[in-house]
């Protein structure tokens, strides 16, 4: 066999075989970072539009089903039964101070119309504006209240000067000491895909 034979394959430079380590270990990385810091896909996506004292609106898409939204507020619950901490919720602190705790009065509105969450909203439906009460109150796709030990949660408007609507369907009430439950969990996600 002569030195010019091209059959006989070289061996990898040391630098080829560095940068290619380099290139997978990187994807391997970053597929590992996304996958371990996905979202909880167990409840809907949601965000805290405004936040006024210890009332909170916060907005789930326009296409979450019902079923979605009750999911949503029974974590809401799961989270004043077992910490209290709404923090990792994305609500800030509604009793900061509070020897009670940081969260010992909550309001979570929840509406899929990120327009009734904006700031001045809640403010002028905080304040008792006549053109604004109705018209949040109607969209209102589920609450969760926690006062002091008493808490309830439901789908559809909360009530609103002791008026309940037709739409509203409690899935929960009394106090936050009682024993959560047992629920089937809603099957988790099993793909790979960090996305």
């Amino acid at each position: 066999m002569s030195p010019a034979d091209p059959t006989t394959k070289k061996p990898l430079d040391i630098v080829v075989k560095f940068a290619l380590s380099v290139f997978v270990g990187s994807f391997a990385l970053i597929w590992g970072g996304m996958y371990l810091s996905r979202p909880d896909r167990s409840i809907p996506p949601y965000t805290v539009g405004s936040q006024a004292s210890h009332f909170v609106a916060t907005y789930v898409p326009r296409d979450t089903q019902d079923e979605q939204v009750e999911r949503l507020v029974k974590r809401f619950r799961k989270v004043g039964h077992e910490t209290r901490d709404f923090g990792p919720m994305k609500i800030y602190p509604t009793t900061a101070g509070d020897p009670g705790g940081r969260y010992r009065h909550i309001i979570i509105y929840v509406f899929d119309d990120h327009l009734k969450t904006n700031p001045e909203v809640l403010a002028k439906y905080l304040a008792g504006e006549a053109a604004v009460i109705k018209d949040y109150v109607q969209s209102m796709r589920g609450y969760y209240r926690l006062q002091d030990q008493d808490e309830e949660g439901g789908t559809g408007p909360m009530a609103h000067d002791g008026t309940m609507s037709n739409d509203t369907r409690i899935l929960f009430k009394g106090l936050v000491t009682d024993p959560l439950p047992v629920e089937d969990e809603p099957e988790p996600d099993r793909s790979i895909s960090p996305l």
